[in-house]
């Protein structure tokens, strides 16, 4: 497989509110989207823009992914959620346990996200954004290391973790009990081939490590959209 994580895409009723808060958050640039969304562009490694992207519908369950975003010290961790509330964010309960030092937030549209404690050692290189942290399964784990060429870096008791080779953030299956998956996901990631590759034999590869092409509406466009063993979408864009 050749092809690349380009995007995390966001699906919100309000693009240009959220893509503020989260350049806020994160102290990345916002700059216009080739698909009539927003984007951020990272000034760190994390190695993909984040999409911002107009929809309709409301949220109304917990998300399969959030942020989970690092500190370096109580201070800096207490900067962070002070930041984060004065830009629209909200404290939410999860079931997290009172002994537990990660605070989790909201944004302004209800997405959770979870800011570390310091000295926390699984995520201790990783950049601001540590991880993207998923409900799903061991297989689900195998398969996107198999399809973005990024290894393994966490693979107990049903949990997994990759790691592109360049650094930045983790992704992370957290294994079962899965959660059920009533309707299409607000976070997906979209990939591309890179310039001179073969969009269709990349869905071909991705078919055949278990994905399925998967009709959501989206009609005639240019990408491909999938969904991975377990259930999850995302699209194949054109090279680039």
């Amino acid at each position: 497989m050749t092809s690349h994580l380009l995007a995390l895409c966001i699906d919100a009723n309000d693009p240009l509110r959220l893509a503020r808060f989260w350049a806020g958050v994160l102290g990345w640039e916002m700059a216009d989207d080739p698909d009539d969304g927003i984007a951020l562009l990272p000034n760190d490694d994390t190695g993909f823009r984040i999409r911002f992207l107009s929809t309709q519908e409301q949220k109304t369950r917990p998300n399969q992914m959030h942020f989970d975003l690092t500190s370096a010290s109580l201070e800096g961790q207490q900067q962070t959620v002070a930041r984060a509330l004065e830009l629209g964010a909200r404290h939410i309960d999860v079931g997290q346990l009172p002994e537990e030092e990660h605070v989790v937030l909201a944004d302004p549209e209800g997405n959770e996200f979870c800011v570390i404690e310091a000295g926390n050692s699984f995520l201790a290189d990783c950049g601001f954004i540590g991880a993207l942290s998923c409900d799903g399964s061991q297989e689900v784990g195998y398969f996107w290391s198999e399809a973005l060429g990024w290894p393994l870096v966490w693979d107990q008791d049903q949990e997994t973790a990759i790691r592109s080779p360049r650094g930045g953030p983790k992704i992370t299956w957290g294994g079962p009990p899965l959660k059920p998956k009533t309707a299409k996901d607000r976070w997906h990631f979209d990939l591309a081939p890179p310039v001179g590759g073969d969009q269709q034999a990349e869905v071909d590869g991705l078919l055949s490590l278990g994905a399925t092409r998967i009709d959501i509406g989206q009609g005639e466009v240019s990408w491909v959209v999938m969904a991975d063993p377990d259930g999850h979408e995302f699209c194949v864009l054109i090279p680039q």
